[in-house]
């Protein structure tokens, strides 16, 4: 890769925690970020801390689930702002229901959300970077992507998909230069959310009891930066008082 030219990072699902947190990472090392949501209006606060930075970053409206949508977005990007060398998927739909109540329509919207929408950009992405010899895909997993648990089956078989289509991509893509890994986010995350709901869990934050979204940041870079005769493909990720 030449020095000057241009690298992006793609983040789908940019929220305020990890996404965010992941694209603010790659843009201090001077990747272009583009990053998505289904509402691009969320995406201004990220935006502009970005580019306070001095870093370059665009948002789009973007609803994976819809394959001419993704299309449309990583074409534009690579024509119009630079080749995707990273890209990462961090949509997460953990909706807990007991199974006795779920409704077909909801569990087919979660594996949509989780799993399919995946697919369907990783897919795009790949096309691209096969074509250049290069490329990091990373996935963001869980937990439930390794065992279900009670009131989570719609969760868990959407990120048991996600594991499998990440394997499955690592094996064929890996031969190519191309690098794909997991990471297994298992804990707490310091966000908006955990503070209002969860107050105890919360409050372990100044033991270092909750993920911080920046340092689950740092390990996407390490996994993308790493020599490709010792790459990772499942890095787990979790607070060190929490049980597993």
């Amino acid at each position: 890769m030449q020095s000057n030219e241009k690298k992006v990072v793609l983040v789908i699902g940019a929220g305020d925690a990890t996404g965010g947190a992941i694209a603010k990472r790659f843009a201090r090392e001077g990747y272009i970020a583009c990053v998505t949501r289904r509402s691009a209006d969320k995406l201004q606060p990220l935006i502009d801390d970005i580019r306070a930075e001095g870093g370059e970053a665009h948002g789009f409206a973007s609803d994976a689930r819809k394959e001419d949508e993704v299309t449309a977005l990583v074409e534009h990007i690579e024509s119009q702002i630079g080749p995707i060398q990273v890209f990462v998927f961090n949509i997460g739909a953990n909706v807990p229901c007991s199974i006795l109540d779920e409704t077909a329509r909801k569990y087919f919207k979660i594996w949509e959300m989780a799993c399919f929408s995946a697919f369907l950009s990783a897919q795009a992405v790949a096309l691209r970077m096969v074509k250049r010899g290069r490329g990091t895909i990373l996935f963001t997993g869980a937990t439930a992507g390794l065992r279900g648990a009670s009131h989570f089956a719609a969760f868990a078989g959407a990120k048991h998909g996600v594991r499998a289509l990440a394997q499955s991509m690592a094996r064929e893509l890996g031969p190519l230069n191309i690098h794909v890994g997991h990471v297994v986010v298992d804990g707490a995350i310091d966000t908006a959310f955990i503070r209002d709901n969860f107050p105890d869990r919360y409050a372990l934050k100044d033991q270092d009891g909750i993920l911080s979204p920046e340092h689950i940041a740092d390990n996407y870079w390490f996994l993308h930066t790493q020599p490709r005769d010792a790459w990772t493909f499942e890095l787990d990720l979790r607070p060190w008082i929490e049980r597993w």
